[in-house]
């Protein structure tokens, strides 16, 4: 009877939320861990490599990624892998290449060009799908690859590389961290129409492997660097590179590879290389590019720098700091020294508060408390106590902050602190956009592969800033960062206006406060000059010392090779614009207009894909086994972020939240006690 209290009580304890929370018909989009040998026969590891080559010319990246797959098993197979990108990737081209044979694909709308997929894979023709989940997460489908096949598949997109403190800064990505879908797929949208854009929570099934695997895919990167101007400082805070630069002091031209032995060990965090051009000059001015039909200009105009104000308006702030199962350990341990940080910058006269969340989540007090030093030194003592474990609910996190009532004549800042790995980014942003007259929101990524996507959408959608802190070494520098930016916003009231010449369809379309030293963005089309005027681009907007303005001469005759990647750049602004609008809108209300730039400008959306075929079948029927390719856990994220479920992608239970832990233990000690009881009433036998 004891032991069946004991498992009733556990029952009933037990929490509701699991890891992934999906519902019935959706559990294979759960993350599983890899097993390997599950399919005698099948080569389960099909991708062999990665080849990333990388040129900058200016603040323009062309990215060529080339994965290499081979099938040494017995039977033919379907190769599935998931893979990051970057956050401002431009993806426009794929090929394929098996044997002597390329193939070069074509952009279809997304469900058309899944059918011609499935036809081709099941006539047993070799083909190829590259698919969007998300901005900055991709997956490629390659089917019937033959026992003996090697298949190269090569994708390609650019990038606008934009400086900060005059700081130049490329990321690729190289693992996608197990996603948690949450609640949200049960519960009502965050949008304004009550609807989810149909794209929202779609997340394949993700085998990893387990903490402390390595790859056994290897992983080369290769740089080269071009500027008008000398380059100067080039490090990776983030891998072991070697570096080749022209002789001279003012080298205009520079080669970084991978060291040599970190090929097998790279592809369990992003890839990140900061540079810094000689005197932290800023490429500043208009570049423009003629096109077949029409013509279009990049704008990057430096802001002035930031002035500390004599007087600074008291805010309140709101911490919401993620301590779930991916971030236990040493996501949580940075987390941990960035908010040492944050709340020792706080002002005497500020106010703040610390939520807590996994599965569940807390306030450390009922209201915002003064920033005095006992109240901040008792908030770090309760989060230094504090350890990862549950799963990752952000979005009642958020409305729970949002709930919060604040005294009117302060202004309120949120600060979320995450490792981002959810996948509930269009409802988290909207929610963010509905409340942005209650608050302004900065992100703070945790770890060595942070959902960029999530942090920098949230920040974009609250109106702040996202930082991203992969080691506890730099928490110290991005507090003081966010301090400043706080204190003080470099450029307020921004606006562009031309003179001399004719533009339209210009991004965005409405100029956002410029809070760090980066440069204002424009993006744009414009027609031939016509006219007496000379053509100028003047930037105007209200600095810490007062009004300001800059004025930019526009040389129409300059039209300088290498920009064709401008009108690839401009139609990516214009689908994030619109995708922000979705978002906040519900429903598929933009897919028409997305669709149609995907297909005009051969680019990769979440309604537009890659397909290619070949001619030939390899393998009649089609029949054959499914690999799906597993990558390895990010650096520093534990098993608990996924959980002990089997390889064949069923739900992951999440580790208990601490009250659950609390019960249990409250369950096992009223029923120890009962026994003790009964033992002491009965006399001993041997």
């Amino acid at each position: 009877m004891a032991w069946y209290a004991l498992l009733s009580a556990l029952v009933l304890l037990a929490p509701p939320t699991r890891a992934q929370n999906a519902p019935e018909g959706t559990q294979a989009e759960s993350p599983y861990f890899f097993v390997q040998g599950a399919q005698p026969g099948v080569e389960a590891l099909p991708l062999k490599s990665t080849d990333v080559r990388v040129d900058i010319s200016g603040v323009i990246a062309d990215v060529v990624v080339t994965q290499r797959y081979k099938n040494e098993g017995t039977v033919p197979i379907e190769a599935k892998y998931l893979f990051p990108g970057s956050t401002r990737a431009t993806v426009n081209g794929l090929q394929v290449r098996i044997a002597d044979r390329l193939i070069t694909a074509q952009i279809r709308e997304k469900q058309q060009a899944r059918i011609e997929y499935d036809q081709a894979r099941k006539e047993g023709k070799t083909a190829a799908l590259l698919e969007q989940h998300r901005p900055n997460v991709f997956q490629m489908n390659v089917a019937n690859i033959l026992p003996g096949d090697d298949v190269l598949v090569e994708l390609r997109y650019n990038e606008l590389l934009v400086p900060q403190d005059g700081n130049y800064q490329f990321v690729y990505p190289t693992v996608v961290g197990p996603r948690y879908a949450g609640t949200a797929s049960n519960a009502p949208s965050e949008t304004t129409s009550g609807s989810t854009p149909a794209h929202a929570q779609a997340f394949p099934a993700q085998p990893v492997l387990r903490q402390g695997e390595v790859s056994p895919s290897a992983f080369n990167l290769k740089v080269n660097l071009a500027s008008p101007i000398g380059i100067q400082d080039i490090r990776s805070p983030s891998h072991a590179i070697d570096t080749a630069m022209d002789a001279g002091t003012a080298s205009k031209r520079a080669s970084v590879q991978l060291a040599a032995a970190a090929s097998r060990v790279a592809n369990n965090r992003d890839f990140i290389l900061d540079y810094r051009l000689a005197g932290s000059a800023i490429q500043s001015g208009v570049l423009l590019h003629r096109g077949e039909k029409e013509n279009f200009f990049l704008a990057m105009v430096q802001p002035p720098q930031a002035v500390p104000q004599a007087a600074i308006t008291p805010r309140d702030y709101v911490f919401v700091v993620d301590i779930s199962g991916s971030m236990h350990g040493f996501p949580l341990d940075t987390a941990k020294s960035l908010m040492r940080q944050l709340l020792g910058n706080l002002r005497a006269s500020d106010t703040f508060n610390v939520l807590l969340f996994s599965g569940s989540n807390r306030m450390l007090a009922p209201h915002s408390v003064p920033a005095t030093p006992a109240n901040v030194n008792a908030a770090i003592r309760t989060i230094e106590q504090m350890g990862g474990g549950g799963s990752t609910e952000l979005l009642p996190a958020l409305r729970r902050v949002y709930a919060e009532p604040k005294a009117p004549e302060l202004a309120r800042t949120v600060v979320v602190v995450t490792d981002g790995y959810v996948t509930v980014e269009s409802e988290a942003f909207a929610l963010v956009r509905q409340h942005l007259g209650q608050a302004n929101v900065f992100a703070f990524g945790i770890g060595s592969s942070v959902n960029r996507h999530l942090m920098e959408g949230l920040a974009r959608a609250g109106m702040g800033e996202p930082f991203i802190v992969t080691r506890p070494d730099e928490a110290k520098a991005q507090a003081e960062r966010f301090r400043k930016l706080i204190e003080s916003p470099v450029l307020t009231s921004v606006k562009a206006r031309f003179e001399g010449i004719d533009v339209y369809d210009v991004e965005p379309q409405q100029l956002p406060d410029v809070l760090a030293e980066r440069p204002v963005i424009v993006f744009g089309k414009w027609r031939e000059h016509a006219g007496t005027t000379p053509p100028n681009l003047i930037v105007e907007g209200r600095a810490a010392h007062g009004p300001y303005t800059q004025t930019l001469p526009i040389d129409v005759a300059a039209d300088g090779p290498g920009t064709g990647a401008l009108r690839l750049l401009w139609a990516r602004h214009r689908i994030a614009a619109l995708s922000d609008e979705e978002a906040l809108t519900g429903g598929e209300a933009q897919k028409a207009a997305i669709t149609k730039l995907g297909l005009d400008y051969s680019l990769l959306t979440q309604y537009t894909s890659f397909i290619a075929v070949d001619k030939v079948v390899r393998n009649p029927g089609g029949r054959g086994a499914t690999a799906n390719q597993p990558s390895p856990l990010p650096e520093g994220v534990s098993n608990l972020a996924v959980g002990e479920a089997s390889a064949l992608g069923a739900a992951v239970s999440s580790t208990p939240e601490p009250e659950t832990w609390a019960a249990m233990l409250v369950v096992l000690a009223v029923l120890g006690a009962q026994a003790a009881r009964r033992q002491r009433r009965q006399p001993f036998t041997a």
